[in-house]
């Protein structure tokens, strides 16, 4: 599981440095389609890691409840 979560964390990790890349590519970028590339950059800049956290509390509480059940046996 340890595994897991590493190279979930490393796809997180390269995702977001990715994001931020990408906003600053379109932040100099001239052409008209540059200003609405920006905000879904920025969008997803700020998306992204509250859906990845989110997912962890949800995998975290539902773990809790499935280690609750088995030591109440």
């Amino acid at each position: 599981m340890k595994k897991t979560k590493r190279i979930l964390a490393l796809i997180g990790a390269l995702l977001l440095a990715g994001m931020y890349i990408s906003t600053l590519i379109f932040a100099f970028i001239g052409s008209p389609a540059a200003v609405d590339l920006l905000k879904i950059s920025v969008a997803c800049t700020i998306f992204l890691p509250v859906l990845l956290y989110a997912c962890s509390l949800v995998y975290r509480l539902s773990r809790k409840d499935k280690d609750d059940d088995s030591s109440a046996q």
